[in-house]
């Protein structure tokens, strides 16, 4: 009879450790890790709304480039375009354009091309 009580309490420890998630302490100085890699570069990050502006500026500039319909968010040096465009070429130039503002990590390109006259 003693051994089936010890046998049950063994049995319950063990599933109670199985169980148990793992807990970890983070001590109270403790260093956050940067969320972008632009951050950690050490040169200033800019705005993301500067950033969404400098983009828009840049495409407004390309050559045969139509911004009217072109929508630009930025989010720590991500920027993302979407909105549409008259020429497939024009997608591709976006993402170049937008690649060289300085302050762009990356570019998620989510235009689309509509036929001109609607």
């Amino acid at each position: 009879m003693k051994a089936f009580h010890f046998a049950c309490r063994v049995v319950v420890v063990t599933g109670c450790a199985t169980l148990t998630p793992n807990l970890y302490a983070q001590a109270a100085n403790a260093i956050p890790i940067a969320s972008s890699p632009i951050a950690s570069s050490g040169q200033p990050m800019p705005s993301d709304k500067q950033l969404a502006r400098d983009v828009r500026k840049a495409l407004s500039k390309a050559p045969n480039f139509n911004v009217s319909n072109v929508f630009v968010k930025a989010r720590g040096g991500v920027v993302t375009l979407s909105g549409s465009v008259s020429d497939g070429a024009q997608i591709q130039q976006a993402t170049e354009v937008a690649q060289g503002v300085p302050g762009v990590v990356s570019v998620n390109n989510h235009l689309s091309m509509y036929p001109k006259g609607y």
